[in-house]
């Protein structure tokens, strides 16, 4: 789930705004805390960040989450979730957490508006799409450079493009490419996808996917827009030059947790460490979805988490009075 996340950026605000339970995040894991919050009457305030939904509402389809067995858009699924929660009182505010203070109690948490404590902080701040960090990468992001098929297919119609990545992400956005592109190919470093036997099946089976195995992507170029890409093949070191006018990278995440290193434990690829209550190392607070959870990283355990959460701190706050 997507958040921009900022430390220390300054605002205006003169008043202080308290909450029983202060939530950072507006993805499943986010508003799933919302909702069960809401329910135990705490009058949880949610703070969105830049993307309310998180990832899912870069989705273009969700096809597994329980409930909807024809599937529906990312963006509906996060409005559902966002208008249940508010249906229980959850107040969801449209900015951003830029500071947090969790030395003491209450929690101090800043952001681009207001100044906020709360008794309980549930952190769902989701992760943001890793980059190859090669030649070329940067220059042409929004050149011809994306990670979000979602968002960007539409200007790749008729175009020959790649597709970087071999999990679930990649295979779904390829599948999904190819409404638009005339070709999509796919570029993985191993000799064997990491995605879900049924993702690989539609891939392999879909008449416009092509595949390039044991290879790296080394250089993007190009002019205005991507013309080609460097290859190069893993086990021989052959380096080639692939054309395409498209690149959109799905090579997983990087956890949005910078703004609470120092006040919680990361582990060593930066998520927040939790216990299986989801509870961090600091009475009250607590961490949700893909912040605190490299593995499944999936809709519905995300919304379980956050559901959790919010029942442990409904407990908690019991525990106070």
């Amino acid at each position: 789930m997507t958040m921009g996340l900022s430390s220390g950026s300054p605002n205006n605000a003169s008043e202080t705004t308290h909450a029983k339970v202060l939530i950072i995040g507006a993805g499943p894991a986010g508003l799933a805390a919302a909702l069960y919050a809401a329910r135990a009457e705490l009058e949880p305030i949610v703070l969105t960040g830049m993307n309310l939904g998180g990832q899912v509402s870069l989705t273009h389809i969700i096809e597994n989450y329980p409930g909807f067995p024809e599937g529906l858009p990312g963006p509906e699924l996060g409005e559902l979730f966002k208008s249940q929660a508010e249906r229980f009182g959850a107040k969801v505010v449209l900015d951003t957490a830029t500071e947090v203070d969790f030395s003491d109690q209450p929690y101090k948490v800043k952001s681009y508006g207001s100044n906020y404590t709360s008794d309980v902080v549930i952190i769902a701040t989701g992760a943001n799409p890793r980059h190859l960090e090669i030649p070329g990468e940067e220059e042409f992001t929004g050149r011809g450079v994306s990670y979000c098929g979602t968002c960007d297919g539409f200007f790749f119609k008729d175009k020959e493009i790649v597709v970087v990545g071999g999990g679930d992400s990649a295979m779904e956005e390829g599948i999904f490419l190819t409404r638009y592109a005339t070709s999509v190919t796919v570029v993985h470093r191993r000799d064997e996808l990491r995605a879900s036997p049924i993702l690989q099946s539609r891939a392999k089976g879909n008449p416009k996917i092509e595949f390039i195995w044991d290879s790296v992507v080394n250089s993007i170029e190009g002019e205005d827009t991507v013309k080609r890409v460097q290859l190069e093949n893993r086990n021989t070191g052959e380096k080639t030059k692939f054309e395409t006018e498209g690149v959109f990278i799905f090579i997983g995440h990087i956890p949005n947790t910078e703004l609470f290193d120092g006040q919680l434990d990361l582990d060593k690829k930066g998520y927040l460490v939790v216990n299986k209550y989801t509870e961090t190392k600091k009475p009250g607070i607590y961490a949700v979805g893909e912040v605190a959870d490299p593995h499944f990283r999936q809709v519905i355990t995300s919304a379980g988490m956050g559901a959790a959460a919010a029942i442990q701190a409904t407990r908690y706050l019991e525990s106070l009075e």
